[in-house]
């Protein structure tokens, strides 16, 4: 099995239910705080490319600095390349939790789908 890496911010009440979730199916994670340690442009294209997610998935658009930052309205002017420095500039802005398993990245905690791609793939490695 791969490494799960879980990317958190430990007062989100979201990533603490997702915390717990992973607990109780006693999957193993490598935890990071995601204000402390943001993930770089190269990690984030990486996951992108791996992902089924469009690059506006990763932006946390329910998070007072993305309002703060009008970027509602900014992104859809900004390049591919100026999103990713932004996300990568600071940890709020990515939609958290975010879990990298194998060929596996989800954003958001919707137990259903870690149910089904997560669990699916810790089974069939």
């Amino acid at each position: 099995m791969s490494e799960i890496l879980f990317l958190e911010y430990p007062k989100c009440s979201t990533c603490q239910k997702a915390r717990k979730w992973l607990e109780h199916h006693q999957i193993q994670f490598k935890a990071r705080h995601i204000v402390d340690n943001p993930p770089s442009v190269a990690e984030l294209q990486q996951w992108l490319n791996i992902s089924d997610r469009p690059l506006k998935g990763f932006f946390n658009t329910s998070g007072l600095k993305y309002k703060a930052l009008q970027l509602k309205d900014k992104l859809p002017q900004m390049s591919r390349e100026q999103q990713l420095q932004l996300l990568a500039s600071d940890g709020m802005l990515v939609k958290r939790p975010l879990i990298i398993a194998g060929s596996v990245v989800l954003t958001g905690f919707k137990e259903e789908e870690w149910q089904q791609k997560l669990l699916q793939e810790q089974s069939g490695l």
